[in-house]
């Protein structure tokens, strides 16, 4: 929850000209649901994409005040829905089956579905980490075919690592990716977890990036507060070649 709409939209005009030469990844921004529509219209035609951060649980209009359904996100000129983020399961109480319902709406909307897992301090220190992820990836995407496995994109947040002053090292986070992958092998198949993206979201910064994406199963980053600075963002994004952003 930053920015207002008018410094959402310096922020992505700022990055729109860092990452335009980045064709080694995709680039999107998650901003509040107040500058959705205003910062898509900036980036159209370029190659940064937005995401909505939240999305409501019903497919279809109706009596839901304070919701947005995925269709309206889409109308608004996202590609991708972020769900069952870390602070949403924690501070809103979203389980497994609510992200579920989300993920099934997302993808009735024609788009993509990035969805969040990962154990907090207690459960990893408890020797449960493995067990909590299997069960949330298991549960959050309970139901779907191996064709809407396309338009998902797996984001591990080891929420232990966040503000605790404990530091998740590239092969603790190599070590979950492995696994999660694993997990998608054993429910559809080798190739589909091969095809997976997953990505890691545990305070990724310029000088940690390079070392994140050394790691076989690591396919990209969520990115927190190291996104709110346009030339930070891009420093991530450009991390194999930080002549782009000077």
């Amino acid at each position: 929850m930053y920015k207002t709409v008018a410094d959402s939209i310096a922020t992505a005009l700022a990055l729109k000209p860092l990452v335009a030469n980045a064709n080694h990844c995709e680039v999107i921004l998650a901003p509040v649901f107040t500058a959705l529509k205003s910062v898509a219209d900036r980036l159209e035609g370029s190659n940064v994409k937005v995401a909505a951060q939240n999305c409501a649980t019903e497919r279809s209009e109706g009596a839901f005040t304070g919701e947005v359904a995925a269709f309206m996100i889409h109308d608004a000129g996202c590609s991708h829905v972020i769900l069952g983020h870390s602070e949403r399961r924690q501070y809103y109480l979203e389980t497994d089956q609510v992200v579920s319902k989300k993920a099934h709406a997302v993808l009735a909307s024609g788009l993509f579905a990035i969805v969040c897992v990962g154990e907090t301090l207690e459960q990893r220190d408890g020797g449960k980490a493995l067990d909590v992820v299997k069960d949330q990836i298991v549960g959050s995407l309970s139901g779907l075919t191996a064709s809407d496995l396309d338009r998902i994109i797996v984001a591990y947040e080891p929420v232990w690592a966040i503000g605790t002053g404990r530091t998740a090292t590239p092969e603790q986070a190599q070590e979950m990716h492995a696994f999660i992958r694993r997990v998608f092998a054993e429910r559809h198949s080798e190739a589909a977890a091969e095809e997976l993206r997953v990505l890691y979201g545990g305070s990724v910064k310029p000088d940690n990036i390079a070392g994140l994406m050394k790691q076989t199963d690591i396919d990209g980053a969520l990115v927190g507060g190291a996104s709110l600075n346009a030339e930070s963002f891009a420093k991530i994004v450009n991390y194999n070649d930080w002549s782009v952003v000077g």
